[in-house]
């Protein structure tokens, strides 16, 4: 302990002490002068670092020398805890929602999930009319979870509950709980109660429930665990042997497996609202709740670009009608089209282009290749998706990409759709055989995909016929470290391992040799289909299948000239409204000189690299030998 020394410092806080309180528990009546008093906090008798001063049950730490009293403030120096000061470490930080009309979210804006607003909306209808339901008995649930993906509208189910009630609502997230001195959680839990005991009815929403409400007993801090306490306190307040009068809870988790069992009982959390991805049709609503915040263009059709979002959330969908407005202000237009939404929904989905990468002629040939490949086996599967487009544009960290868009929302997958799925996968790396005699790297992301299905099929769906329909190994999601760390185990023998990575080798031997078959058959669309992606880079699925069918596109791609790069853009005199400058006429003669000098290199390394080979130039465009 520090020795007592005379206070050199006016309005000294610790000369205040003795008239402040920490949690309605006063400090002892007499308190020195010490050099190393710093942060005072509840405690029970634990000293945090070096010992202090520690009083009553308080620690006065051994950080900072004597602090002046903020005279302005009226209290102590803001500390832990927030702007309310060092002695409001244990105060809840709770938000009170601000009932203003321009702010305020309604069940208008909330679409797409129809059943979670029926469940969520009898909590606003009780406490309009509580006497509705207690004439026949009926009591609200205590408390409401909200579980579901992200992005699927879990806050803002509760901001439209707040901005429908007429009752006080308190929004406060799980990590406000959790700190590092032991008590402060359970100190703040105590604190939010009280205050919405004070203005009931009223209704608490805890935002990712499961910062604190994880799993009692697993990890280091065993029942001493700061995570705990606060969790043993939301218990007690929730449903202990005082329990709360006239408080809602309602908290929101994507994590629902990692919660404690006595949180979800019924008495605290009485129902639980399961928040899905929405369909088709609650993809559409979306859409147009959003459409209503920007400048759409007449004639939208919201149910296509709703058919070709399956998976999207609703966070998704949001973004997607954001990402539409940057790119038709990039354009100078004055209105969101279709085209518009299209590219953003691509760009979403699979990665904005990167044109400014830097990729030789052999690059591109041995990805137009490998696309090509992908792109004639989806066409030729029958139980494929329908192909949407297929680029060799680098997007995201692809060099190249053949798209699918699903025609419908599909609940169930056929052991025959998951076949015809693998041998897609295969039909990038049998294209780079047939027409250069060698591999590359660039299947690595197929072969992966194509095994983790493969290994799905025979040990989740019971898809092998020697192994029959039994489970093999543990699936149950995501993984809960403390929990799960040394429990999961392999429940089948060393033979049956063997037999399970021989039948997932069979399903991908199979595929590839499908896609061999299928690619040697239509090797002169491959070839064509190659020299077009070569040329026009991007092409729409209908332009792929008139080469199957016809040899040949009936309506070709116009060349697209994608939106300058902020780089390019410079404020100088002659510039257009579109933003092009007198110097494209030279950038293309340049263009057109680089051109030439890269076809005549190429003549001269055709005989040393067998990559740079281009088989139309020796079979013509029909199939047939050139005279």
């Amino acid at each position: 302990m520090s020795a007592a020394l005379a206070c050199p410092i006016p309005s000294c806080t610790l000369c205040f002490a003795k008239a402040l309180e920490v949690d309605d528990l006063p400090l002892p009546q007499e308190a020195d002068h010490v050099a190393d008093v710093g942060v005072v906090a509840e405690a029970q008798d634990v000293v945090v670092g070096d010992p202090g001063l520690l009083l009553g049950g308080h620690i006065l730490g051994e950080v900072a020398d004597h602090v002046p009293l903020d005279a302005d403030a009226g209290g102590v120096p803001g500390g832990a805890g927030g702007g309310g000061g060092i002695m409001n470490v244990g105060k809840a930080k709770a938000q009170v929602f601000d009932k203003d009309a321009s702010k305020r979210v309604t069940f208008k804006d909330v679409a797409g999930i129809s059943e979670a607003k029926e469940e969520v909306w009898e909590l606003v209808e009780f406490l309009r009319n509580p006497e509705k339901f207690r004439d026949l008995g009926a009591t609200i649930p205590r408390g409401v979870l909200m579980v579901g993906a992200p992005g699927t509208g879990k806050t803002l189910l509760a901001r439209a509950i707040a901005g429908e009630s007429n009752a006080s609502f308190y929004s406060i997230s799980g990590s406000d709980f959790v700190e590092m001195f032991v008590g402060v959680g359970a100190s703040r839990v105590r604190d939010m109660f009280e205050q919405a005991k004070r203005t009931a009815p009223s209704l608490i929403f805890i935002d990712e429930i499961d910062a604190v409400g994880r799993q009692r007993g697993y990890g280091m801090g065993g029942g001493n665990d700061e995570r705990e306490q606060t969790l043993n306190q939301l218990l007690a307040e929730m449903d202990g042997f005082d329990p709360t009068k006239g408080v809602i809870l309602l908290a929101a988790t994507n994590r629902p497996e990692v919660l404690d069992q006595a949180l979800l009982r019924p008495g605290r959390f009485d129902r639980q609202v399961v928040v899905n991805l929405p369909d088709v049709r609650g993809r559409e609503q979306i859409l147009q709740v959003h459409a209503r915040k920007v400048k759409m263009a007449p004639g939208v059709s919201f149910e296509r670009i709703a058919r070709g979002t399956s998976g999207f959330s609703g966070a998704q969908l949001a973004n997607l009608v954001n990402e539409a407005a940057l790119l038709a202000a990039r354009k100078g237009l004055k209105e969101i089209t279709e085209a518009e939404l299209e590219e953003a929904r691509d760009k979403v989905s699979w990665g904005r282009e990167r044109r400014s990468l830097a990729i030789n002629e052999r690059g591109r040939r041995i990805t137009a290749v490998h696309e090509a490949g992908h792109a004639i086996c989806l066409l030729k599967t029958p139980h494929s998706e329908p192909l949407h487009r297929v680029t060799i544009v680098p997007r995201g960290g692809a060099l190249g990409m053949t798209m699918w868009l699903p025609s419908d929302d599909k609940m169930h997958q056929l052991r025959s759709e998951m076949l015809d799925q693998l041998v897609v996968a295969m039909g990038g790396r049998c294209a780079e055989q047939i027409v250069f005699g060698d591999v590359t790297s660039g299947a690595t992301g197929d072969i992966k995909s194509a095994t983790n299905l493969a290994r799905r099929m025979v040990c989740e769906f019971g898809m092998s016929e020697k192994l029959g329909l039994i489970e093999y190994g543990e699936h149950q999601g995501e993984v809960y470290i403390a929990r799960d760390l040394g429990t999961r185990s392999r429940n089948y023998s060393e033979s049956t391992a063997e037999l399970i990575d021989s039948e997932v080798r069979f399903l991908v031997d199979s595929a590839y040799e499908r896609a061999m078959a299928i690619l040697t058959e239509n090797r002169d669309k491959l070839d064509i289909l190659t020299e077009a992606l070569m040329e026009f880079e991007t092409l729409e699925g209908s332009q792929v299948m008139d080469i199957l069918e016809y040899g040949e596109m009936k309506n070709p791609p116009s060349r697209v000239t994608p939106p300058p790069m902020p780089s390019e853009v410079e404020e100088q005199p002659g510039k257009d409204d579109s933003g092009h400058t007198e110097k494209k006429e030279a950038e293309e003669t340049r263009a057109d000189g680089a051109e030439e000098r890269k076809m005549e290199g190429e003549l001269e390394q055709a005989e040393r690299d067998p990559f740079s080979y281009n088989p139309v130039d020796e079979f013509g465009k029909d199939g047939g030998e050139k005279k």
